[in-house]
């Protein structure tokens, strides 16, 4: 169910819960409140650090965020959090009727979904009049553009299957979340209430845990009795403002601060290089997939190097593809023996497999799937029981089990793109059309998200198709 059915927008309320059913209405979409407080000063005035030439602006590629006034040396300090400012779900800190309530709730919130659990904590104090953190909260946006806020055409216009079951997974659970948050703030005394009496439903809730997804650093916490650490999401007030690139010029450490009788955290950035004036500051959220990067920030980054797509390693599939690719009398639905061990020890064969497989990102081909299919199209069972597995599996390993094997694999996998193109009801030049006549801001993140989707599977067989007319030439040479 798409996320725009459960919006129900309510101002009756002082600082109302809901949000706008709008996603992604513009680049700089509207704060909570209309001038909402200086969040540099509050920082500043709560004991925090932040540079002098350390700006909120926009920034023409990446909009709104932190720039540069002037110029920053290597190795400054950007911005330093106190341990009080970043704001965190401490489950051993409850205090009081209404904490309990917010704990017992968190506790439904499956791990996976761990932004959710923030999320009630962000509520509880976006719903408190005087809370310490309203100046940080009232500069967070009143919608995001992730995928739970597209109306249903445009989670349809992703046409990536697992992407689709993550978001109509996120919307369901969001749905059932909401009735059990109903029923846990059913009949409460408003002393018990944790979010100030306000109902809270299903927007709210997506709200929150889109906040979190989009803005919260999973960092250390205090270490444990055994001398590791936890790890903490935090959202972290004006670091957070820093946009993404996979060549950051700053990034986020944690310092123990010295006090012996109280040790706390904390929480800096500092400058990677030399920042320049005007430049963005830039983080690294993550070597993550355009997938994750929709699904929780809200963006897609265009020829993403760890872009991948997301396969289901099926013997009737191989099959089809092999045949496809001209290789004669495949047999991936019915393996040998010796064949059947080695899927076993790749985890695709058995109780303990792990069927889906990846193809693009920065190895290409995921390595179980390579060595499978080597393995598979190999009919010399002494030099694959010879074979180390981590040769196998490697790409940079050149025709282990030979040339003419190699051949059949990469052809394979050249099929095995093809049909998965195929899966997509458009081609990119239809999507680059639709994107020119100008659609809705979903609508684009949506296109942008298959084209390049598309692209990795393009790109795949680009790469791997030059490696076959190599290999092709090293075979006629040898003949």
């Amino acid at each position: 169910m798409a996320a725009s059915k459960m919006l129900i927008p309510s101002l009756t309320h002082f600082r109302p819960l809901t949000c706008a059913a709008s996603a992604a209405a513009a680049s700089y979409p509207a704060r909570l409140v209309p001038h909402p407080p200086d969040l540099v000063k509050w920082v500043k005035r709560e004991g925090g650090f932040v540079h002098d030439a350390v700006k909120i602006g926009h920034d023409t590629t990446f909009g709104l965020g932190l720039v540069a006034s002037g110029q920053i040396p290597k190795g400054s300090d950007l911005i330093v959090l106190p341990d009080h400012i970043p704001l965190k779900f401490q489950s051993d800190n409850q205090d009081g009727a209404a904490d309990s309530v917010l704990l017992h709730l968190s506790q439904q919130v499956p791990e996976e979904l761990w932004a959710m659990k923030l999320g009630l904590r962000l509520l509880q104090e976006r719903a408190k009049v005087g809370s310490f953190w309203w100046p940080y909260i009232c500069n967070l946006p009143e919608t995001y553009s992730v995928p739970i806020f597209f109306a249903g055409e445009d989670i349809k216009n992703l046409q990536y299957a697992p992407l689709l079951y993550q978001v109509n997974k996120r919307c369901r659970f969001l749905l059932e979340f909401d009735q059990e948050v109903k029923n846990a703030l059913k009949n409460l005394k408003p002393s018990e209430h944790p979010f100030g009496g306000q109902d809270v439903d299903a927007s709210a809730l997506g709200w929150a845990m889109s906040a979190v997804s989009s803005r919260a650093f999973r960092l250390y916490g205090k270490k444990l009795p055994d001398g590791t650490r936890n790890d903490i999401p935090m959202m972290l007030p004006l670091i957070d403002m820093c946009n993404h690139s996979f060549n950051p010029n700053a990034q986020i450490v944690q310092e123990q601060e010295q006090d012996a009788g109280n040790p706390k955290m904390l929480i800096k950035v500092i400058a990677e290089r030399e920042i320049k004036q005007n430049d963005p500051l830039l983080l690294n959220y993550g070597c993550l997939s355009n997938d994750f990067f929709l699904l929780d920030y809200g963006f897609v980054i265009p020829s993403n190097p760890h872009d991948s797509i997301e396969l289901r390693y099926d013997g009737a599939l191989m099959d089809a593809a092999s045949m496809a690719a001209g290789v004669s009398s495949p047999n991936f639905s019915s393996p040998a023996p010796w064949q059947q061990q080695v899927l076993s020890q790749l985890k695709l064969d058995g109780e303990a497999s792990n069927l889906k497989v990846i193809i693009g990102g920065p190895e290409l081909v995921e390595g179980r799937l390579l060595a499978a299919l080597r393995v598979l199209l190999s009919t010399d069972m002494e030099l694959v029981q010879r074979s180390d597995l981590n040769d196998l599996k490697s790409l940079s390993a050149e025709a282990p089990l030979g040339i003419a094997t190699e051949i059949a694999a990469f052809r394979t996998i050249i099929a095995l793109c093809v049909i998965a193109l195929g899966h997509f009801p458009s081609k990119i030049m239809d999507d680059e059309s639709l994107l020119k006549q100008g659609v809705s801001p979903s609508t684009e993140l949506a296109i942008q998200f298959r084209i390049q989707k598309k692209s990795v599977i393009i790109d795949v067989m680009r790469d791997l198709t030059k490696s076959v007319k190599l290999l092709s030439g090293k075979e006629t040479a040898t003949a």
